[in-house]
């Protein structure tokens, strides 16, 4: 991701959320330091701006996350909202888009 980012906004709410499918945090920010297609959601932005993003970590798995930022004393945070690995047919159209 080309965004400066200060780091991720994680707390107990939202870091139970991301793991409750098997994610985990190091999965979820390794994800970030690679490419990351990124898509707004404005299904579920009513509240506030979020985005979808998609990827590998980098052991190669490939992970879907919903995500927005925050501001905190100037700097910008990611706070991942849910995460899941990629189910078998978005792995598949997600290589073929990106090979």
């Amino acid at each position: 991701m080309s965004e400066r980012l200060a780091g991720f906004d994680w707390d107990n709410g939202n870091r139970t959320k991301c793991q409750k499918h098997g994610v985990t945090i190091a999965e979820i920010e390794g994800l970030f330091e690679g490419e990351v297609a990124v898509l707004p959601d404005p299904r579920h932005s009513a509240a506030e701006t979020r985005f979808l993003g998609v990827g590998r970590t980098p052991s190669g798995r490939h992970v879907f996350v919903a995500f927005t930022f925050r501001e905190r004393s100037g700097a910008k945070y990611l706070r991942p909202i849910s995460a899941r690995f990629m189910h078998r047919k978005e792995v598949l159209y997600y290589e073929q888009a990106n090979s």
